[in-house]
């Protein structure tokens, strides 16, 4: 039988947060915690697939942040599958696993690659992301973690 948790158990974040994706070279960016969105999304312009010692591999222009120039990232590709944008459309897209970074907790995420341009959040965190991990999301507020608890020389074991 499954454990319930009572809400004392789990953290509470707001519906926007400030993570990381340090292994992009993202160390802070805002993003929206969409429980309505299954899948993680991250704003990537220029996606260019190729291929690295026999594994495909992807390459994209970063999310413009603020005091920092644009840059290229490559990642590689975990898998390429259709996914249904904000107007339920289907569009195909690389899927990339990355570290996420939210409030004292690490954990690996998996993240689609999308043109969000016209959208007011460079990503969002879906449910899959935060599933399992103890984590209400408080929909009336915002900016509830700290990021500061999460430097990359942190201790913790990083979860998968």
């Amino acid at each position: 039988m499954k454990k319930n948790h009572s809400p004392r158990e789990r953290e509470v974040i707001g519906w926007r947060e400030l993570i990381g994706l340090p292994e992009l070279g993202i160390s802070q960016m805002a993003a929206k915690i969409d429980t309505g969105a299954r899948t993680s999304a991250l704003h990537a312009e220029d996606q260019e697939p190729f291929e690295r010692n026999g594994e495909r591999w992807v390459r994209f222009k970063a999310p413009k942040l603020k005091n920092q120039p644009a840059r290229v990232i490559e990642a590689p590709i975990k898998v390429e599958r259709e996914i249904k944008n904000t107007s339920g459309i289907p569009e195909n897209r690389f899927v990339i696993r990355t570290l996420l970074m939210l409030g004292g907790h690490r954990w690996h995420i998996d993240v689609s690659l999308a043109d969000r341009d016209a959208m007011t959040f460079d990503l969002i965190v879906g449910r899959t992301a935060l599933k399992g991990r103890k984590i209400l999301v408080d929909p009336a507020r915002s900016y509830l973690s700290d990021l500061r608890q999460s430097p990359l020389t942190h201790n913790d074991e990083v979860q998968s």
